[in-house]
């Protein structure tokens, strides 16, 4: 495909150093210039200023200048201006303001993990020691950003912004409610979802396992429990296991593993989900705040407050 990733983001937040050591709590590392690093992505979130929190940017990965010209004539083709940098091009979702740029990327390899030996019926790969993920030490520290879901008041159009003008490709959609797309082979890089407010619902950072989205979340909730949001469990749109906290300005993150791959567009079967099902296959029941966040009516109203 010609996009390879999601390289990077930029959220607004009304009050932008709380939110900031938010992000450095949950792993991420901070730079002298204001950005956050993960271990294998780089350069992958900044946050600046905004009345309400929102998306404000968004970088994606593409390998070469004909692939910037394809997303330029797809783009002019539906109407929509854009502007072009060095080995870039920018445009605007028209629905909701994310500034969206593809730029040339050499593509991420990841280094494999040590993962732990599993013990099932009929298989048993470690005998005579516990676990080795008992042994793990340091701090959570995200691989790499995995994806972002944002509100938006006419996803349709926002849906077809990224995929006919940049070059998303669909995975799943929520029936009448969302889309799951992607810019490399994870099962979705965004999801867009219908709603009465332009938002940014979540970010997403892949860690090594189910044992790190467990140990980051235990960390990020001692001492503040009013960060959990939901988790463990396990979503069926995607397949990974998910834990999500909420920063100070509102947004959620969550930390995730195990998500679907897709290599061959051919062999995958989109499926349109409905209810909870498009959500999640197995955990505790999903809250209300998290389709409905509590602060979107204050968003909506003009009133909001982190």
């Amino acid at each position: 495909m010609a996009l390879h990733q999601l390289l990077s983001v930029t959220i607004g937040v009304p009050n932008v150093a709380e939110t900031a050591r938010y992000y450095a709590d949950f792993g991420l590392t901070p730079t002298t210039d204001g950005c956050f690093t993960t271990t294998d992505g780089g350069r992958q979130l900044s946050i600046t200023y905004a009345p309400t929190r929102r998306m404000l940017e968004m970088h994606v990965g593409v390998d070469d200048t004909d692939d910037l010209g394809r997303i330029e004539a797809n783009l002019h083709a539906m109407g929509i201006s854009t502007v072009g940098h060095p080995n870039a091009i920018r445009a605007v979702d028209p629905i909701n303001g994310v500034a969206v740029t593809a730029q040339i990327a050499d593509r991420l390899i990841q280094t494999p993990g040590t993962l732990p030996h599993t013990n099932a019926p009929g298989r048993t790969e470690r005998t005579n020691h516990r676990v080795t993920a008992f042994d793990r030490q340091h701090a959570v520290t995200p691989r790499r950003l995995g994806h972002a879901v944002l509100g938006t008041t006419d996803y349709l159009t926002s849906m077809k912004f990224f995929t006919e003008g940049i070059g998303f490709k669909v995975s799943d959609t929520i029936k009448s409610q969302g889309t799951f797309m992607r810019c490399s082979t994870d099962h979705h890089n965004l999801l867009v979802i219908q709603s009465p407010v332009n938002f940014l619902h979540h970010t997403a950072w892949q860690v090594d396992d189910i044992d790190d989205v467990g140990r980051g979340a235990k960390n990020m909730l001692e001492g503040h429990p009013e960060r959990h949001v939901w988790g463990l469990g396990r979503h069926y749109a995607g397949s990974n296991f998910f834990w999500y906290l909420k920063d100070p300005a509102g947004n959620f993150s969550e930390y995730f593993s195990d998500i679907d791959c897709i290599t061959d567009d051919a062999l995958w079967k989109p499926e349109v989900l409905e209810g909870a099902r498009g959500l999640f296959e197995w955990g505790p029941p999903m809250p209300p705040s998290f389709v409905h966040p509590d602060d979107l009516t204050a968003m909506m109203t003009g009133t909001h407050s982190p």
